[in-house]
């Protein structure tokens, strides 16, 4: 499974173009260089490595189109669904229209987590960050405290 990791400012030239991060591109491990770009759940966008995307859309695709909830679903998370390949400089062609809906002009915050890296204007960022919860120990005790993993307390 693809597993990214890392946090990097970079910038967007003047035709859209992003210099991906030397690391993420070793992070690729052997994979194609190709991706599918998209809107984010939040102000951003999301790139994810070509054979995450078909993974999600092959679940998407097994939705019920039938159901309205459904089918809206599918369009917004479809819609401005771009597919890029990184050419000879590993740079990204970013589409105008997404690069807009994410407020990117200029400088922009490489996000890579898990499986996916999250594109986002640097103000927007800064706002998710500054909205970070009061206690975050909290927050990790509601999300991840179900998890009894051998080893992750440190005790096993």
């Amino acid at each position: 499974m693809q597993q990214f990791l890392g946090e990097f400012e970079c910038k967007v030239d003047a035709k859209g173009r992003l210099k991906l991060p030397s690391v993420l591109i070793r992070q690729l491990e052997g994979e194609q260089h190709a991706f599918v770009v998209n809107r984010g759940f939040e102000k951003c966008m999301v790139l994810y490595p070509k054979k995450v995307w078909d993974k999600i859309s092959g679940e998407i695709n097994q939705l019920n189109m039938y159901v309205k909830k459904n089918r809206d679903f599918a369009r917004y998370f479809y819609r401005g669904a771009t597919e890029l390949a990184l050419d000879s400089s590993d740079r990204l062609n970013l589409p105008k229209r997404l690069l807009q809906y994410a407020g990117v002009e200029k400088e922009l915050i490489v996000f890579a987590y898990y499986n996916r890296i999250e594109l986002w204007s640097t103000e927007q960022y800064d706002q998710l960050l500054e909205a970070e919860p009061t206690d975050f120990a909290d927050l990790a005790e509601d999300v991840m405290g179900g998890i009894n993993e051998p080893g992750i307390d440190g005790l096993s």
